[in-house]
């Protein structure tokens, strides 16, 4: 089955080049291409890919603006940020508001081919370089639950929440727990939505912070 993939970045021999690497992939499907952010907000709601590859330093409307918009849209699209940016307040923005993850550019193309299966299977992905900017930023502490809100979880959202901290894919939770992938969406948004939490990411550190099982 082929990867759709929605290019999204202002610099053309830059994209051209991505495209060129993509389209040598079997897997791999190129649908859409976008050189600000507006347009490409425009192409993914067209075009509903299976990942997008978002720059963030662009014209007409920033990738910040853009990850935000096409999320607010849909908050099941597969978006990775792709940029020069080691900022780690770009990181962290780019993860609250729902990013897959975060790609520099000086990645090689193997780490980058790999990252978007990942991705798409349900994985976070980053640049070595930015793991322990990543890590850096969690320390500071996940808001503490409002009225119990861990108790509001239903056991089996729990368990989720448990592969979750694990650093699981949805697919590997489905295939542990004989669920449907979607099935397993579905609970994460519901964890999401109760613990207010807008990531995979906040809610693994949150379930780390509160001593929630984890798998075996």
């Amino acid at each position: 089955m082929s990867i759709n993939i929605v290019l999204i970045d202002d610099h053309t021999l830059f994209r051209s080049g991505i495209k060129a690497l993509l389209s040598r992939q079997e897997d791999f499907n190129v649908i859409g291409e976008a050189e600000d952010g507006l347009a490409g907000v425009k192409a993914v709601e067209q075009l509903h890919p299976d990942i997008v590859l978002l720059d963030l330093d662009m014209p007409v409307m920033s990738g910040r603006e853009a990850l935000e918009q096409i999320l607010h849209a849909n908050p099941e699209q597969t978006v990775v940020m792709l940029t020069v940016s080691e900022d780690s307040d770009d990181l962290t923005e780019c993860m609250r508001l729902g990013a897959r993850g975060f790609l520099l550019k000086n990645i090689n193309a193997d780490f980058l081919l790999d990252s978007i299966r990942r991705a798409v299977d349900g994985d976070n992905v980053f640049s070595p370089e930015m793991t322990a900017r990543l890590v850096q930023s969690l320390i500071s502490p996940v808001p503490a639950p409002k009225n119990d809100q861990l108790a509001t979880l239903t056991p089996r959202e729990m368990e989720i929440l448990g592969y979750l901290a694990a650093g699981h894919s949805n697919k590997i939770i489905a295939r542990r727990l004989d669920l449907a992938e979607s099935t397993i969406k579905v609970h994460v948004q519901n964890i999401l939505r109760k613990l207010e939490l807008s990531s995979r990411v906040q809610a693994a550190v949150y379930a780390v912070q509160h001593k929630v099982p984890q798998p075996d």
